[in-house]
């Protein structure tokens, strides 16, 4: 039996392992927190206050619903809700990991009916 001579190597397999490591890579690397940079505004001598409400939007396990600590029905709400100012007021939603996801879109759903443009989804780190 004679043995061929090992001129050149087939790198194609190699080209696969790093393609594959390198979707791996960009697929993780999205989940990947966000930090903020920290940054110390300057003063300016025309200062404008600007009346910002942080609404406070909870719903439980059970699908009940709270406004800023008080239980509220879901109409109510709709009502509170359309109350607001939807570039202006700050609304953080909190929802209890085993609420129906149900319960949670038609909160969204009036909020995106409103254009609102402040909202935060509370969630655990």
């Amino acid at each position: 039996m004679r043995r061929e001579r090992f001129d050149k190597m087939n790198v194609v397999p190699f080209i696969d392992i790093v393609l594959v490591l390198l979707v791996i890579v960009l697929a993780t690397a999205s989940f990947v927190q966000n930090k903020t940079i920290k940054i110390d505004l300057p003063a300016a001598s025309s200062k404008k206050s600007e009346e910002k409400k942080s609404i406070v939007i909870a719903i439980d396990k059970e699908g009940k619903y709270f406004y800023n600590k008080s239980p509220v029905t879901f109409e109510a709400l709709k009502r509170k809700l359309n109350t607001l100012h939807p570039k202006k007021d700050i609304v953080s939603l909190h929802t209890d990991k085993l609420t129906p996801f149900d319960y949670f879109v038609k909160v969204i759903d009036v909020m995106k009916a409103r254009e609102f443009e402040n909202i935060s989804i509370v969630t655990k780190q």
